[in-house]
């Protein structure tokens, strides 16, 4: 399978979240499976201003490929100078358009998922990019505005005639957020009307969940988010359920433990002792979530480390109960 030229090993694409898929997450996954990995959303006018923060979004790894690096704005002008200084500061292999955040102060500046009020706007805005990228280009976007604009087939026609190279679609409206319940239906047999791979997002929590929303969207390519978050063995059985293969059994708290200790030193490496147990004690709690004492051990996350070395010693001392 490929996109745009770029050979993806499996159909499992590691999905874009704010605060998560640094480049510490994408690596640490990237074993199970992943094929392609997707960076958190990174604002054009961040790195046209020059904000070092923003910049530091763009690092890869030779471990974490291919990649995407995803950007989002609603300035054509200011993108191009976005574009520019991706391709001459960062190592990557497919810009990736973000026209499906809902988040509020991503929408009152025009970008994200606003965008699907004005497909034609969009049509010209992509058509632009795609022309100074030196990288394909793939674009996110949800099934519209709300249950009353649904225009998701418009909007994918004119993403593919800009010029993309997939199209990716989170199976729910702007206004839905990420309530409710993933609308497959809505994306019944999309993947047949379009020449370009369509990928698709929502409410993958399982892998029994993936064959539905393939087979309902013709999908060539399925998006896994916040359902795998601490859950890495996932993509793996996703991997296995869309080879043919036997899953293999559920990871115990013991090996969770190990997955946890491996990501923590992955985010330590990246983004030192201070700022990595501030991140980490918002992700790991869902490295045990569905284990016994899962409550304890969050709470004792939240409440009994102040440092680095205090996680790491509670990740230790988990472990060792469990040996």
């Amino acid at each position: 399978m490929d996109i745009g030229g770029i050979n993806i090993p499996s159909p499992v694409v590691l999905g874009p979240m704010a605060g998560i898929t640094t480049l510490a997450y994408r690596e640490f996954c990237r074993p199970f499976g992943v094929g392609l990995s997707v960076s958190e959303m990174i604002s054009d006018c961040g790195l046209a201003y020059g904000n070092a923060r923003t910049f530091d979004y763009l690092k890869t790894s030779k471990e974490d490929r291919p990649v995407a690096l995803q950007l989002f704005g609603s300035d054509i002008s200011i993108t191009k100078k976005a574009i520019v200084l991706m391709e001459e500061r960062a190592d990557y292999d497919i810009l990736d358009l973000n026209f499906g955040c809902p988040v509020h102060k991503v929408t009152k500046t025009g970008a994200g998922s606003s965008w699907l009020s004005r497909p034609g706007e969009l049509y010209d805005y992509v058509r632009g990019i795609v022309a100074v990228s030196h990288k394909p280009v793939t674009a996110k976007i949800r099934l519209g505005t709300d249950s009353g604009h649904i225009n998701v087939d418009e909007i994918s026609s004119l993403l593919e005639k800009a010029g993309v190279s997939a199209v990716c679609v989170h199976a729910r409206t702007k206004a839905a957020m990420y309530s409710g319940k993933a609308d497959y239906e809505a994306i019944r047999g999309l993947g047949k009307r379009l020449s370009v791979p369509l990928i698709v997002s929502g409410d993958i929590f399982e892998a029994g969940d993936v064959q539905m929303a393939m087979d309902i969207a013709a999908a060539s390519f399925v998006m896994v988010a916040r359902g795998g978050v601490g859950r890495p063995t996932l993509i793996r059985d996703i991997n296995c359920l869309l080879n043919g293969e036997a899953i293999p059994p559920s990871p115990t708290i013991f090996e969770q433990c190990g997955y946890a200790i491996e990501f923590a030193n992955r985010l330590h490496g990246l983004h030192g002792p201070r700022a990595s147990a501030l991140e980490l004690r918002g992700i790991l709690p869902h490295f045990f979530k569905g284990f016994p004492g899962y409550k304890r051990i969050r709470n004792d996350i939240a409440t009994n480390t102040s440092s680095f070395e205090d996680i790491l010693a509670l990740l230790e001392g988990i472990k060792a109960r469990y040996a």
